[in-house]
């Protein structure tokens, strides 16, 4: 049995964490201890160490997968061709891996946030159901498909509904507040913390050097910089917000997303061999640029004083479905399964063939196997009960003192150093 093995897993989200910001960190562990579907969100390094050798996690065909496919990583973005699609939205983890992971992660999320959504277990087995046989169809039918305004049904097109009236400067001013001459970021209303002036310095030497290689550098002349706080497993890491000029007036100004990369908590579980990337930013944008319909807006890995990170336009954070009133329309919330793990099969098909991923007409075969994908739902319903049983386990200790655990997490970044 490895060291790794034998830790408890208080120690491994302590060590998992060592060296992120402090002030962020404590964010991130007050809000896994809060409930366990939060505590999925923020520990998939837990989850994939205890996926078990069964035959359909090792042996199934290998694809580009985002690695945390789990309910509130699928929402609304803005894309570079400036329209609205509805997809996947995070991969910081995305790797080359069997694509029965994905899956896996997706239908354990239904069970772990069946509870909060007022859900029995029967009424969120059948969901998980609805969302596996969903993106076996969708392989099978081997045609990558998405959804966007004029498809959208059910919950989704209530969502891009809502979306239709929202103008940038409404969202330009809920993230910002006048100042004497200019706008800057609210520091205020949980969202931002304010960045440091060696920091601030940092970002706007290199994205002077940024803009000069842009068509209009002009654009990218920086208002303002603060540390964003948003997500839950990248709580900690280095992340800011930058508000830019664009094309002028608070009508014209964007809002950036600057988060740094690390490498995908998956690869040193997955079996399969990874292509060199130049960069973990690097690794991000490719693949994500491979799976989803359209690329974000601004998407781009880039360097700063050696460290990789990826830019890209800043999403409003509310742009998911509300699936908290989803439970009392059982006829929209499986339409909305079915959708979800339809655009999970037709991610790993649009990016099917590509440095190691198998080709499409493997995955058609793969998704026509119904019967052997039912092992899915039970492997689901184990690593529940294990992310369950370590959520437990982690709010005991933090019963103690959360503030000793980010100490912690300090202490072990000191020893490494």
């Amino acid at each position: 049995m490895t060291q790794q093995s034998t830790r408890t897993t208080t120690e491994k989200i302590v060590r998992y964490n060592a060296g992120r910001d402090p002030e962020r960190l404590l964010l991130k562990y007050q809000a896994i201890t809060s409930n366990a579907f939060s505590f999925l969100r923020g520990t998939c390094h837990l989850f994939f160490e205890q996926l078990p050798q069964h035959a359909i996690l090792q042996e199934a065909p290998p694809a580009w997968i985002c690695g945390d496919l789990h309910l509130e990583n699928l929402g609304t973005y803005k894309a570079e061709n400036r329209l609205v699609y509805f997809d996947m939205n995070d991969f910081d983890e995305a790797i080359l891996a069997p694509c029965s992971w994905e899956i896996v992660r997706l239908l354990t999320s239904i069970l772990i946030a069946a509870p909060a959504l007022s859900l029995k277990r029967e009424e969120a087995l059948d969901l998980c159901k609805i969302c596996l046989h969903s993106y076996a169809d969708a392989l099978s039918n081997g045609k990558a498909r998405w959804i966007d305004r004029d498809c959208a049904d059910g919950l989704v097109g209530e969502l891009f509904k809502q979306l239709e009236g929202r103008k940038r400067q409404e969202f330009i001013e809920s993230r910002t507040t006048a100042a004497s001459k200019h706008r800057v970021i609210c520091t205020t209303h949980g969202k931002a913390l304010p960045a440091s002036d060696p920091d601030k310095l940092s970002i706007q030497r290199w994205m002077k050097a940024y803009a000069a290689a842009k068509e209009n550098p002009a654009f990218f002349n920086i208002i303002d910089i603060a540390r964003r706080i948003a997500g839950t497993g990248s709580l900690g890491l280095e992340r800011f917000v930058i508000l830019i000029e664009g094309k002028g007036g608070v009508d014209g100004n964007f809002i950036l997303d600057l988060k740094a990369s690390i490498p995908s908590c998956l690869s040193t579980h997955t079996p399969l061999a990874q292509p060199k990337w130049l960069s973990e930013a690097q690794r991000v944008a490719t693949i994500g640029a491979r799976m989803q319909a359209v690329a974000p807006a601004f998407l781009e890995a880039v360097q700063i004083e050696g460290k990789s990170f990826l830019l890209k336009g800043l999403q409003p954070t509310q742009d998911r479905v509300n699936l908290k009133g989803a439970a009392a329309h059982p006829k929209q919330l499986n339409l909305l399964m079915r959708e979800f793990g339809a655009i999970a099969a037709w991610a790993q098909l649009r990016s099917s063939g590509r440095q190691g991923s198998a080709n499409a007409d493997t995955l058609i075969e793969f998704g026509s196997q119904r019967k052997k994908l039912d092992a899915l739902l039970e492997i689901a319903l184990h690593m529940a009960e294990r992310v369950e049983s370590d959520w437990h386990e982690f709010s005991q200790q933090c019963a103690g003192g959360i503030e000793k655990l980010v100490s912690k997490s300090a202490r072990v970044e000191s020893r490494n150093a």
